[in-house]
């Protein structure tokens, strides 16, 4: 049977995030993906102009529609807006038994403008993370989380025990955000031993969707059997390579590459024997 995925996020017109980065990176990966939107937005490469959350019966109606008559091997989550769409999404994973969730805590955009309501920040820390498999936040993100300031690599080893704490199977914090390291180093835990990733950092703006992309192909991985760990290693290879061979366009933060793996088969395999990994 082919390996699915359901992606459970909003949608970006602009086409770099969201369900459409989601939905790309199934298909490179070989999964079959199918969505459930939790809102439209009207987004370019400059920001955010508009959010139109779905009704909360539309998100119902869609979960539903694939859990009765589809498989589902993964599930990824975006942009959940709001408590009730999240317990929307809580119900249907209870519902279907799904597994291999994996969360990807859309709270910020590129641009700085909100995607997630304050009011949801409580009800997803109680009610999805107790039942995620792997929840990825950058380092933003995390601090929102964990109510925490994050400066050094020991301050995001105490986010990830908070969140593992709090329910999280697996926690990736990624270090994007680190701006001032030459490498960009995530660190995955699991409740009793650290993991960190680490590949060079490449300088561009044009990072748009790297979020979502990363949970999507570690979501893949996890569909197709894969443990934790690789999946990691894997989605973090899949998202350097589409820095690497970015799709320049528009003003602002343009959009990676999500075919880059498949393009350039012999630098991904280079990138592949780059990156280190080690343990804690």
């Amino acid at each position: 049977m082919r390996r699915t995925a359901l992606t459970i996020a909003g949608s970006d017109s602009g086409g770099g995030a969201g369900i459409q980065a989601d939905l790309k990176t199934f298909q490179e990966h070989h999964v079959f993906g199918m969505s459930a939107l939790t809102a439209v937005t009207a987004q370019n490469t400059r920001g955010v102009q508009g959010v139109f959350p779905v009704e909360v019966k539309g998100l119902e109606e869609q979960l539903r529609s694939i859990g009765d008559d589809m498989p589902v091997h993964a599930v990824k989550t975006g942009m959940l807006f709001d408590a009730d769409r999240i317990k929307a999404v809580v119900n249907a994973i209870h519902r279907y038994e799904w597994s291999n969730i994996v969360v990807d805590p859309v709270m910020i955009a590129k641009g700085g403008d909100s995607l997630l309501s304050e009011s949801a920040h409580e009800f997803l820390m109680k009610n999805l993370l107790p039942i995620t498999d792997v929840i990825t936040p950058n380092i933003p993100e995390a601090e929102v989380l964990t109510n925490m300031t994050i400066h050094t690599l020991a301050d995001r080893k105490e986010a990830a025990i908070r969140l593992h704490k709090a329910g999280a199977s697996h926690v990736v914090i990624k270090g994007g955000h680190d701006d001032g390291a030459e490498n960009v180093i995530d660190l995955l835990y699991d409740g009793s031993a650290f993991t960190y990733f680490s590949l060079p950092r490449i300088q561009s703006e044009n990072t748009h969707g790297t979020g979502c992309t990363f949970a999507a192909a570690l979501a893949s991985g996890l569909s197709h059997g894969s443990s934790v760990t690789e999946a990691v290693k894997k989605a973090k290879i899949f998202v350097q390579m589409a820095i690497q061979h970015t799709v320049p366009m528009g003003d602002g933060h343009g959009p990676t590459n999500h075919g880059a793996v498949r393009q350039y088969p012999e630098e991904a395999i280079s990138v592949t024997e780059e990156v280190k990994i080690w343990d804690e």
